[in-house]
């Protein structure tokens, strides 16, 4: 059934097959993990201020937790809709935008940040 050229090569190939899959909530793998690790991260630091402040030691791990569960309910609502009907790669170029326009020395990939109208001169010969 698939369709072969002269040369022997596929005519037809699928352009999805290397994306990353949607696993929970519109969110990718890596997506989902990074947001996790910020969650949980910032329910540690209040978990742990809340603990000290309570001496009740389980708010440390209880308070991650919570703000794991929360942090992916409302990462999966907000990023589905940010990326919809975009390109698989819209978020992370906006990503990479926004860090270089704040922090012009970190631009690794060399994104062109400067606005304004662009002219072209020609050099004579």
């Amino acid at each position: 059934m698939t369709e072969l050229s002269d040369d022997g090569t596929l005519v037809f190939l699928p352009v999805r097959l290397n994306n990353q899959p949607v696993i929970m909530g519109g969110l990718t793998a890596d997506e989902m993990w990074a947001t996790l690790a910020v969650s949980a991260g910032a329910g540690l630091v209040v978990g742990a201020l809340a603990a000290i402040l309570t001496q009740i030691w389980a708010l440390i791990i209880a308070t991650a937790m919570f703000c794991a569960v929360l942090g992916l309910t409302l990462a999966s609502r907000f990023l589905r809709r940010w990326k919809r009907g975009r390109p698989d790669t819209w978020l992370y170029r906006q990503m990479q935008l926004n860090v270089a326009r704040i922090f012009p020395t970190w631009n690794k990939a060399q994104l062109i940040t400067r606005t304004g109208a662009w002219t072209c001169h020609r050099e004579g010969a």
